[in-house]
């Protein structure tokens, strides 16, 4: 019982769990502010194109010979309804976030290509110089060579393309 309990709070505290943790708790908080953009801001004005309409109350009547006035009265009054006025505000609301995230993620890859030109460009000490007397790499610290044994000097100095300039 101890053990699940240890187990469970090594997992619990990981970075990887908090951090989702704060992902769902913002992409929550993010996902009602994209809401109320689609609601209160971006549909009022389409609606008033439209010739004042208004998208929350398009709906299908399913009962025929009944067409009420409102959504809210015909949810009221118990009519089956086709609310398709709110799943054109939940496509926009998806459109929107999903264009938020695709954004995110083409700023975060251009970083990381940023990033990775500059590990690129970084030079780096070379690991293995040239024998001159048998050709053959061997580490840039070596004084013999593992291959012809010829002696190195210590102070050799790598040349282009790794070969020892004496």
């Amino acid at each position: 019982m101890w053990k699940v309990l240890k187990e469970f709070r090594e997992f619990a505290v990981k970075g990887n769990v908090l951090d989702l943790a704060v992902g769902v708790i913002i992409g929550g908080a993010f996902g009602k502010i994209v809401t109320s953009v689609v609601n209160d801001i971006i549909m009022p004005p389409i609606g008033v194109l439209l010739g004042g309409m208004n998208f929350k109350d398009l709906f299908i009547s399913l009962k025929p010979g009944v067409h009420p006035e409102s959504l809210q009265a015909a949810q009221s009054g118990g009519i089956p309804v086709i609310a398709y006025g709110n799943f054109i505000n939940v496509i926009l609301d998806f459109t929107i976030v999903a264009f938020c995230v695709f954004m995110i993620v083409k700023g975060a890859n251009a970083l990381r290509r940023l990033n990775a030109k500059e590990v690129e460009a970084a030079p780096t000490a070379p690991t293995e110089k040239e024998c001159p007397h048998c050709l053959s790499h061997v580490p840039v610290l070596a004084t013999r060579c593992k291959y012809c044994t010829s002696h190195l000097a210590a102070g050799d100095k790598l040349g282009p393309e790794g070969s020892v300039v004496s």
